[in-house]
């Protein structure tokens, strides 16, 4: 079982002060961050595409690879590549190069992205958003495959018989499909023999059984042997030393982030009775203490039966030195416990 963290790189101003730091020091924090989850001995940091203002991660390769000279053991992986306004070709480059440099600790986690930017950013059309992901994440499936190559589609130009380098330490590169609840996706992971992970990031997390069922029948129903299945489950979440502190800790940076997502979609603001239901024993963010984290992780494991778990520790701006405190809570604490109480179970 593997627990990790992954991050968007909030980059909004601080919701107490006003205050926006820097991007250069904010670049410098995640670093921090992510060679604090190596040597605490998490297993996975995953960085999100972005291409907005307020989540400044619009190459995560990058930023990853960063990380990738700062750590010995932790896998680095995108959480999600956009892989429909995405070239695979450029796409499978880079994580080879970033599984190279790491030593075979690269992953790529391929989604359709639940933002819309990067379509008119590069010169996509949004009603190709279903056609343009099953195509490219098609030649991704190739391009890891073989090195030498020849495909057509109907998105991107053709390739023939062409070289494509470097190749990665890992054989197979490691892909996972990201799905929010989309059925269609969650049976295209299991048919193709993908790892799957499920983003839970709002309402009850029991509502959500109904697609790791799926994943499963899906997957027995493809003649896969089910000891084979990796399922991961993402969930919004902050630790701290009290649930006191963590909740009010996040409340602002959650409103003002969440709210600021609302009003681009046409939602109503964040108030605080939404935010304590999802921070109640029935909702999806798992936030408080460690005992209450490790709880909550606990029920989701019966729920699902997952075998990754991570966190998107900063929904909005938080302060750097608890977000520290936070991951080696997480990894002190929360991680054992739920190992242990999983191993006498």
């Amino acid at each position: 079982m593997e627990f990790g963290i992954y991050s968007f790189v909030d980059h909004g101003p601080d919701p107490r002060t006003g205050d926006t730091i820097p991007q250069q020091q904010r670049y410098a924090n995640i670093l921090e961050e992510i060679e604090l989850a190596d040597r605490l001995g998490l297993d996975v940091y995953g960085i999100g595409e972005h291409h907005r203002e307020d989540f400044i991660a619009s190459a995560p390769s990058v930023l990853l690879a960063a990380a990738a000279s700062r750590t010995k053991r932790i896998r680095l992986t995108s959480a999600v590549t956009v892989l429909s306004s995405e070239d695979p070709v450029r796409v499978f480059q880079q994580y080879a190069t970033l599984d190279l440099i790491s030593g075979g600790r690269a992953e790529i986690m391929a989604g359709r992205g639940s933002f819309i930017e990067s379509f008119p950013l590069f010169g996509f059309d949004l009603k190709d958003y279903d056609e343009l992901f099953a195509e490219h994440l098609e030649l991704l499936l190739a391009l890891r495959k073989d090195e030498r190559i020849s495909w057509s589609g109907k998105h991107r130009p053709s390739i023939a018989d062409r070289v494509v380098q470097p190749r990665p330490v890992q054989d197979p590169l490691p892909v996972w499909i990201a799905v929010g609840g989309t059925p269609q996706s969650v049976v295209r992971a299991a048919q193709l023999g993908l790892p799957l992970m499920l983003a839970i990031i709002g309402g009850e997390p029991a509502r959500f059984k109904a697609f790791t069922d799926l994943y499963r029948s899906a997957w027995s129903q493809a003649g896969r042997n089910p000891a084979d299945i990796r399922l991961g489950i993402g969930s919004h979440g902050f630790i701290a030393d009290t649930f006191e502190e963590a909740a009010e800790l996040t409340y602002p940076a959650y409103a003002q982030s969440m709210g600021r997502i609302g009003k681009e979609r046409g939602w109503g603001p964040v108030d605080r009775r939404q935010f304590e239901f999802e921070i109640s024993p029935n909702g999806a963010m798992l936030l408080g203490d460690p005992g209450t984290v490790a709880a909550k992780i606990l029920y989701e494991y019966e729920l699902f039966g997952f075998t990754r778990y991570s966190l998107q520790f900063s929904v909005g701006n938080m302060p750097h030195e608890k977000l520290m405190n936070c991951i080696e809570l997480y990894a002190t604490k929360v991680v054992p416990a739920v190992k242990k109480a999983i191993a006498n179970s």
